[in-house]
């Protein structure tokens, strides 16, 4: 599989806001990733899980 390239950030109107829990350490990784790209946390977010939807398996 390939590995995932964070670019940046890009305006999309369809958007819906949900709450989400996540690890402490989960939340500092994406927070680096973010600030490393200087992108916004949300962007690192999203792009995540796009990447893990278009590479999951189905059973």
């Amino acid at each position: 599989m390939d590995k995932l390239k964070i670019v940046g950030n890009s305006k999309n109107d369809d958007t819906i806001t949900r709450t989400v829990r996540m690890s402490g350490s989960t939340y500092d990784k994406i927070s680096h990733i973010a600030e490393k790209n200087k992108i916004s946390f949300n962007a690192v977010v999203n792009q995540i899980l796009e990447y893990g939807l278009n590479n999951i398996e189905h059973n």
